[in-house]
């Protein structure tokens, strides 16, 4: 199912040239990003602005997002979280309810959940009868997931794949197949994952050129990285200081990237 099917990024109205997230090339690129597939991956090297994007997207869609517990920090941006006012977006229909899901905030939720329960533990039922801090980190999100996912709605996900064993990603990904099957949910999902990347009938946009694009599975960095790394690990790792130095290549040497239509 197809909620969220458009954002526009209006790079014309940014507050600053240089700044963090207004400096960044592609956001200045990039005017807009369609959404019509049922499962969409943000893919990019740390730093490129796909988790930044995510956030502004659900702020913009009028999704909840699980603040963290408070913090101090020594340099503060007082444009990082300012995204969301230049996007619009549009609908298929109407607008949907949903969630957002960040691995650095779900132990903070799981740890009220826990307190809530104190006075009210059939609230427990919901994520499977469980206390989600009694399991492993990785099977309370699975827990999370499987719950959370089976109602209608437009789901948000910041690298789900942080605290899950390779079985675990699976789990995930066979759940994300089973659910776009069903038709009722949509995700957004900024991930470093190729295991999750490998979701049929998905479109994966990179973040790693100057514009935000649509780019095949097997063309994208990590899947090249690890299938390099498996066919011969020890000649990746022997080789990867001057891959990253860029004096080789092993991701397709006499292959240019070409990204989809």
């Amino acid at each position: 199912m197809i909620y969220l099917k458009q954002v526009h990024i209006h790079s014309e109205t940014f507050p600053v040239p240089d700044l963090y997230p207004f400096g960044l090339k592609l956001f200045q690129n990039t005017k807009h990003l369609e959404f019509n597939r049922g499962i969409t991956f943000f893919i990019g090297e740390n730093g490129t602005g796909k988790s930044t994007l995510l956030r502004a997207l659900a702020h913009r869609c009028g999704i909840h997002i699980w603040e963290n517990e408070f913090y101090l920090r020594v340099e503060e941006n007082p444009y990082e979280a300012d995204l969301y006012k230049h996007l619009s977006i549009q609908w298929s229909k109407d607008p949907v309810p949903g969630s957002y899901f960040g691995s650095q905030i779900f132990s903070h939720f799981a740890k009220n959940l826990e307190e809530w329960s104190l006075n009210d533990p059939a609230m427990l039922d919901y994520f499977g009868g469980k206390s989600l801090i009694t399991q492993s980190h990785g099977q309370s999100l699975m827990s999370y997931f499987r719950s959370r996912y089976r109602i209608k709605g437009l789901y948000f996900l910041d690298e789900p794949e942080t605290a899950l064993s390779p079985s675990s990603l699976i789990d995930l990904l066979n759940l994300l197949i089973r659910i776009n099957q069903l038709g009722h949910a949509q995700f957004i999902i900024a991930t470093h994952s190729p295991f999750l990347m490998a979701c049929p009938d998905s479109r994966i946009y990179s973040f790693d050129n100057q514009i935000i694009a649509p780019i095949p599975y097997e063309q994208t960095d990590h899947y090249n990285l690890y299938k390099n790394f498996m066919d011969n690990p020890a000649n990746f790792i022997k080789s990867f200081p001057q891959m990253r130095a860029g004096t080789i290549n092993l991701f397709q040497p006499n292959k240019r990237r070409r990204y989809e239509d």
